[in-house]
């Protein structure tokens, strides 16, 4: 399993780990927000209905505790014979409502808590204000409050080891059926090779015989391209099934890069095209899998010569930039345009022009994103392309994965 498989297998993890544990604590907190509503209603409606008992039947110096009630009559204010919290009575309610006649409702803040005012008339002409402490209520609330907060730090702790579980057991699966895959392509692959191998070598001998008439030898010619593009498919498929970060080695990607160079010389010179290569003279070293980043380069290489036209020209170039090595592959072909630039990576898309794709730039990306590096495209129709690829530079990697796990215990 390659790093970048590795990395969507957690991110896969996380995600339903996440998604579980969202949605046991969204059930947490909505039934802690409704037991919460309902207590503070259920108080609301008990303390409504002692103020209205105070206002009937209540008597200054005999309410109940925590309940005070005042008395106008005849212009005269009983605030009873105990000590009254400061700010009360209500003065201005008491006055308003001897004249209108009208109840008034009202909650106040002050001393520290809270209290329900209720001013209304009484009977035989008076005015009776009625006032209730919900200090005692608002305890019981931020009781119920934190018995809630822990109960829903309770709830996380459970639903994080509920997501770890079933996002392990959501994702094993899939796992195992890539690994399956990966058994096949490799078996399959080391299958096909031999034989077709046999039929490439028996094309190219019968093409090679001089009694031959022309028309025959270039189908044989024809033949042997296909069967050689067919080996070429094959070796995409194993090499894509046998990329293991496990095997990683320093490699100078410079030398990569000249090396693919040399290689495509020949073909290059057949069509008059200009190869260019720019690097600093010295190695670039990258952590990695040689056979697999000369895959790579070689790919975006031959890829930039097959869309070259005849006389045209094709720069390669290596440098160190912000921590990474960087090898960019621009040619002045035909291009294409911006919306393909991503698809151009994935495995036998449709495309203009040559029709798929094939594998060949999606082992790139492949590779590359294996290595924990980035490729990209970019271009224009007519403009030609530019093809760019960053690796971390050597030991780069390992630093970030220590500097990670040790500020993370």
């Amino acid at each position: 399993m390659t790093a970048w498989e590795r990395s969507e297998f957690r991110r896969a993890r996380l995600r339903v780990s996440v998604l579980v544990g969202l949605a046991i604590t969204v059930m947490i907190a909505f039934v802690g927000a409704i037991a919460y509503t309902v207590m503070v209603q259920a108080q609301q409606t008990e303390v409504s209905r002692e103020l209205r008992y105070n206002i009937a039947y209540g008597v200054p110096g005999v309410a109940p505790k925590c309940a005070w009630v005042f008395v106008l009559e005849d212009g005269v204010l009983d605030v009873g014979p105990f000590e009254v919290p400061g700010g009360f009575p209500l003065r201005p309610d008491i006055d308003a409502v001897h004249t209108t006649g009208t109840a008034v409702p009202r909650d106040v803040t002050a001393n520290g808590t809270e209290y329900m005012v209720l001013t209304s008339p009484g009977t035989d002409g008076t005015t009776v204000q009625a006032v209730f402490d919900l200090r005692y209520q608002l305890a019981d609330r931020a009781h119920l409050l934190w018995a809630l907060a822990i109960a829903l730090a309770a709830g996380l702790l459970v639903a994080a080891l509920i997501g770890f579980g079933v996002g392990r057991r959501t994702v094993a699966p899939w796992a195992e059926a890539l690994a399956r895959q990966r058994r096949f392509l490799t078996d399959a692959s080391h299958e096909l090779r031999t034989p077709i191998a046999r039929a490439y070598l028996r094309a190219q001998l019968l093409a090679a015989a001089a009694d031959l008439p022309d028309s025959q030898r270039s189908n044989l010619d024809a033949l042997a391209r296909s069967i050689r593009g067919l080996a070429d498919v094959v070796d995409d498929l194993l090499q894509s099934a046998q990329l293991d970060p496990r095997d990683a080695k320093p490699v100078d990607l410079a030398d990569i890069a000249e090396a693919a160079v040399v290689g495509e010389t020949e073909r290059a010179a057949e069509r008059r095209i200009t190869l260019a290569l720019d690097h600093p003279g010295h190695p670039l070293v990258v952590d990695g899998i040689e056979t697999g980043l000369r895959r790579a380069v070689d790919e975006l290489l031959a890829n930039a010569v097959r869309h070259t036209p005849e006389g045209g020209r094709i720069a390669v170039s290596v440098r160190s930039v912000d921590g990474q090595v960087e090898l960019v592959v621009a040619d002045n072909g035909e291009g294409f345009a911006a919306a393909d630039a991503e698809g151009l990576f994935e495995r036998f898309r449709h495309g203009p022009g040559e029709g798929r794709f094939g594998l060949g730039l999606a082992l790139v990306r492949e590779i590359v994103t294996g290595h924990g590096g980035t490729v990209s495209a970019a271009g224009r129709p007519g403009g030609g392309a530019r093809f760019t690829l960053r690796i971390p530079v050597a030991g780069r990697r390992a630093a970030e994965r220590e500097r990670i796990s040790s500020a993370c215990p």
